[in-house]
């Protein structure tokens, strides 16, 4: 599982990782989202590093 957290504003950034943002789940500056750590989740993640935090939960 990953926690993913958006901590920088995609007011700006190209509409592409605009949507990738969005569909990884994050709306609003300082939302967080668990996420299952599957290829296509962690080619997204790579997509909007820039913007993003995230670590690794334990279940």
């Amino acid at each position: 599982m990953l926690k993913v957290k958006l901590v920088r504003s995609v007011i700006g950034c190209r509409a592409d990782h605009r949507a990738t943002v969005r569909g990884l789940g994050l709306r609003k500056l300082q939302s967080t989202k668990v996420l299952q750590d599957t290829p296509s989740i962690r080619g997204m993640i790579e997509t909007v590093r820039y913007l993003i935090k995230v670590e690794e939960v334990k279940s």
